[in-house]
């Protein structure tokens, strides 16, 4: 279900391609053994080592459309999308190779058109032409395409022999996989329609004898070979072919996502979209960008690194002519646009216009293309050069002298930022100066704020650090010592690379997602300043926006001078002190002692190391070196980095959240109210619901009630049903609680929901990070079925038909029986239209069709990179599951933002809920309920309170099952009066100003980027 670079896709089709071959064939060998009819069995051996030639992928092909019927349509997109791949590649490079003579590039072009010509011939041997013109005819549904697990890795064919194929032609009928078609059948005659003569049924049957019954022949070796191991040995320039592609596309890749997030930031600075939000975007395209490199660059060890790449693109120096290229933007027949890079050099009109036409229709249209626009790609930007050597040329200065402070030289250059610096009035030239100095001085801040700890110890405490060989990196040595928020991970790389021994050479270190995260960094500071990247019209400059500071909505979580009372953080704690000592009269002393403790640390960590950059001892014997924008504003580290305050909050909202339910886990109030509201609204005590107790059973449907059914009678029995389940964990046993005390990086593990004893219900951005942003590995069990990623899920479930009604049905597996539970006998065929119409809404263009072609840029670049859906309807061959959904990076992030988005600040914020403050106001309620009763002098009060009944080692939980056992009826009259007076609406507890559903705020997320693609281009689709 992860999105998949095209490269690591075509390398997986490759795989998925030769595995299924490679099987057939084998079990036609082992099945023709002893055999002369067709003289097949002595012209082919047994595959044992998952490597196979080209000729040899033709040689299986006809072997195996002559034994082999019907052939899976899997199968045939497999080679056609690898087809279309290299097809594709080779196209461009050839242009390239024409007007821009390379050798290696050239010799690369004769092993592609190889290559394609013999995969060509394969396809066309097992019938693929005829399949494409049925295709055309009665193009294959989504819902009717088999899966890779049921064509590739069922084996249908393996247990078959050449006496099974008339008994299992007939054996089609029952409940099969959805899109199931006819197992394979090997059989005995030629090609289809060719059957060869003499060669009947009755003859081949007869033919038969067990003396001929297929040799046993060891496969053993073929049994142990990975699906990784499966590939196509070609000739000494297939390795070179291979890293052209995956650079190519991992540059699309991260061009892709930076489009995206740009875009992000600027609703962030525009439209005051949530900077969490914002920064939970950017963490998961980071994290794609990772992945993307581990599955590339394995197979090409030690070329890995952002200047290997960037070189390979640019073909040597990126400040040459000949690395320049030109941006065409071209129009096409349904009054929709395709954008296409060539290089500069790149031969006449006519010649461009053939390779458009090639990329965007292949050879089925008769259409010329015309073109539009034409601009000089500014490779540089496109590549992240500039970002790239500003990070080099930090890392290099700041290891001449490990002070903390740039060289005279240096300084000259970056001194006296001004981050007013009016970008529209300035050159081309002058901004990249101005970005760059600020690039500098932020990463100097980073670098000293996070190396604090070290470097003091050294001054102070004797310690005896050698920089270049402490381990920085987030769960490294120093981990106990919080420096900042949100990006740990990336201050601890570039750390270690800015404290090695002066003139280390680092470059080999520096990996692309590292220059793609910093690049995000700084867009999202000079989109807030009004400088936006196009690829087609450059630098696009806009006022700033007005008003805008990036920690608005850290202010807000925290409310540090307490504007608002009861929605900040922080002032929430010391108000619950209160209340908690009010409690611990009532019970045994220190009953709240450790969480109390646990609360005030990490306080003290969201007022020192959140939204701001100082790190005081507490005696104030030293502080940090003075930041590097002093001059304009001392907190300038967090002041100038929106993308540092999103991922900021985004980690502190998620601090915030496990802690809160920590607490009300370990104290009952909360459960208790909701209960005692419950009854009360069934009872007829309230006549309208209170709005913050039916938010929370929303936010919570089954943490307070068990299977999330509210009781109508026996509301005590539910209550202590519910306070039964589990056990609370042990404090004294849990070391990790005693580190989460201090408030070190890693609390979340330490307080993880899943070991609470009620509310283990995990919101989604935490439940991401535990799965390192990777969507695969997010379990069932944590999705919420209400949420767009549930659509998603829903659309990779495997769907079988069901043999009485012909209905769709899904998989059972825990997402689906939770929605078929929520559903209220809704049919599994209903959940599968509403998932896909969920989805196509989604994904849903502007206000145009959506752009049939990706870029198909000049010299390699697009090789692979043209996302075949786009242009041909159809997805890479695996990429999708059986609801036909297929993913690319972009696409990602916008499931994952409206998801974010909810909740966070929109229709179920449980992210943006204050449960400190909550709790507060819920012991209060309860503290004016016992007042009142103990001044009535009510029986129950005085049994719970008063006597020594054994529930009075919980008082207000005795209280309250009185309450509803006995149905005394001023006791219930003074709780509803209580409620109804103090219990305040849900708003009162979030952090932000206000909430928006999720429709309102995608149309106005449509609005707003409508009037984007207005003033930037076309190119929030681009891809370069």
């Amino acid at each position: 279900m992860d999105t998949l670079n095209t490269y690591v896709a075509y390398k997986r089709d490759t795989r998925h391609l030769l595995y299924w071959m490679i099987h057939a064939s084998n079990s036609i060998v082992k099945s023709l053994a002893g055999s002369t009819e067709d003289g097949d069995g002595p012209s082919m051996t047994l595959n044992t080592s998952g490597k196979t030639t080209v000729s040899d992928v033709v040689s299986m092909s006809k072997l195996i459309a002559k034994h082999i019927d019907p052939i899976p349509p899997l199968i045939y997109r497999l080679f056609l999308s690898i087809i279309e791949a290299r097809t594709t590649c080779y196209t461009v490079f050839q242009q390239t190779v024409t007007k821009d003579p390379d050798p290696e590039v050239e010799k690369s072009n004769k092993s592609h058109k190889y290559f394609i010509d013999a995969l060509t011939e394969a396809f066309k041997a097992l019938g693929g032409e005829t399949w494409e013109l049925n295709q055309k005819s009665r193009p294959e549904k989504p819902q009717d395409e088999e899966t890779i697990e049921e064509v590739i890795f069922s084996n249908r064919f393996s247990s078959l022999s050449l006496d099974e194929q008339e008994e299992d032609e007939n054996e089609t009928e029952g409940n099969v996989e959805l899109g199931q078609q006819t197992p394979p059948i090997l059989r005995t005659q030629g090609p289809r329609k060719q059957p060869r003569p003499g060669k009947g049924k009755k003859n081949k049957n007869a033919k038969k004898s067990k003396k001929q019954k297929p040799a046993k022949v060891q496969e053993s070796d073929l049994d142990s070979v990975p699906l990784e191991s499966y590939r196509i040995i070609e000739d000494g320039f297939s390795t070179m072919t291979d890293y052209l592609m995956a650079v190519y596309a991992i540059w699309k890749e991260w061009a892709e996502l930076r489009l995206r997030l740009q875009n992000t930031w600027h609703e962030v600075a525009y439209e005051g979209l949530n900077s969490a939000v914002a920064g939970e975007l950017s963490n998961l395209a980071v994290a794609m960008i990772k992945r993307t490199e581990s599955a590339i660059f394995c197979e090409f060890p030690g070329h890995d690194s952002y200047e290997t790449v960037m070189q390979t693109i640019a073909r040597g120096d990126v400040d040459e002519e000949r690395a320049k290229f030109r941006l065409n933007l071209y129009e096409i027949d349904d009054d929709t646009t395709h954008p296409v890079i060539q290089t500069v050099t790149s031969g006449n009109l006519g010649e461009v216009q053939a390779t458009v036409k090639q990329l965007i229709y292949g050879t089925s249209k008769d259409s010329q293309p015309k073109m539009i626009f034409d601009t000089i790609v500014d490779l540089k930007e496109q590549l992240m050069v500039h970002t790239y050597r500003s990070l080099l040329d930090f890392v290099t200065d700041y290891q001449k002298t490990r002070s903390g402070k740039p060289t005279k030289s240096l300084m000259a250059e970056i001194r006296h930022w001004d981050p007013n610096f009016d970008l529209q009035r300035a050159t081309a030239e002058q901004r990249l100066r101005w970005r760059r100095s600020y690039t500098i001085n932020w990463l100097y801040d980073l670098v000293n704020l996070y190396s604090s700890i070290a470097v003091q110890q050294n001054k102070t405490a004797g310690a005896n650090h050698a920089y270049e060989n402490v381990d920085w990196s987030a769960s490294g040595e120093l981990y106990k010592f919080r420096r900042l928020f949100g990006l740990n991970e990336f201050a601890g790389v570039v750390t270690s690379l800015a404290m090695q021994k002066p003139g280390t050479d680092i470059r080999k270190r520096i990996l692309p997602h590292l220059v793609f995260q910093l690049q995000c960094i700084v867009d999202s500071m000079t989109v807030a300043r009004g400088w936006y990247i196009s690829s087609f019209r450059g630098h696009v400059l806009k006022l700033p926006a007005k008003g805008f500071r990036p920690t608005r909505d850290i202010d807000l979580f925290r409310d540090n001078e307490e504007e608002r009372p009861g929605h900040g953080f922080l002032h929430a704690i010391p108000a619950l002190k209160e209340q908690f000592e009010i409690d611990t009269a009532l019970h045994q002393p220190n009953r709240h002692e450790f969480r109390l403790e646990m609360l005030k640390n990490l306080r003290r960590s969201f007022v020192t190391y959140l939204g701001e950059s100082r790190f005081i001892e507490e005696d104030g014997d030293w502080k940090l070196s003075p930041s590097r924008f002093s001059d304009t504003d001392p907190n300038g580290l967090w002041e100038y980095s929106p993308f540092l305050c999103g991922v900021g909050l985004m980690e502190a909202l998620e601090y915030a959240h496990v802690i809160g339910m920590y607490v009300w886990d370990q104290v009952h109030e909360a459960m208790l109210l909701v209960h005692l509201h419950n009854m009360l609204v069934k009872k007829g005590y309230i006549s309208e619901p209170i709005n913050v107790f039916r938010n929370l059973e929303i936010f919570f449907p089954t943490e307070f009630f068990p299977g999330g059914k509210t009781p109508s009678s026996n509301f005590h029995k539910t209550l202590l049903k519910s306070l039964q389940r589990g056990r609370h964990r042990v404090i004294t046993d849990e070391p990790s609680l005693k580190i989460a005390f201090y408030g070190y990086v890693g609390m979340n593990e330490a307080l993880n929901p899943e070991k609470n004893q009620y509310f283990k219900t995990k919101p989604l951005p935490l439940v991401l990070r535990e799965a390192d942003w990777n969507l695969e590995r997010i379990p069932e069990k944590d999705i919420d079925i209400a949420s767009h990623l549930c659509c998603l899920r829903l659309n990779y479930t495997k769907r079988s038909v069901d043999p009485t009604t012909g209905k769709r049905r899904l998989e059972d597996t825990d997402l689906v029986r939770r929605l078929r539970v929520r559903a209220h006998g809704s049919t599994d065929e209903d959940m599968i239209r509403l998932s896909q119409s969920m989805w196509e809404s989604l994904c849903r263009p502007l206000n145009q069709p959506r752009l049939r072609g990706n870029a198909a840029c000049g010299r390699y670049i697009e090789a692979l990179m043209s996302d075949l859906h786009k242009r041909t309807g159809t997805v890479m061959a695996s990429d999708k599951g059986p609801g036909g959904t297929a993913l690319v990076g972009r696409d990602l992030l916008i499931v994952m933002k409206w998801d974010t988005f909810s909740a966070v600040c929109g229709n179920v914020p449980v992210l943006g809920f204050n449960y400190i403050s909550a709790l507060e106001n819920f012991m209060k309620i309860f503290t004016r309920i016992e007042d009142e009763l103990k001044r009535l002098r009510n029986p129950l009060y005085v049994k719970a309170y008063e006597t020594q009944d054994p529930l009075n080692a919980e008082k207000r939980v005795g209280l309250t099952t009185l309450a509803m056992l006995e149905q005394d009826d001023e006791c219930l009259r003074v709780m509803a009066d209580i409620l109804q007076k103090t219990g305040p609406c849900c708003g009162e507890y979030i952090y932000w100003r206000d909430v928006e559903n999720i429709p309102e705020a995608q149309q106005k997320s449509h609005k707003q980027e409508v009037r984007l693609v207005k003033e930037v281009g076309p190119d929030r689709c681009v891809v370069m």
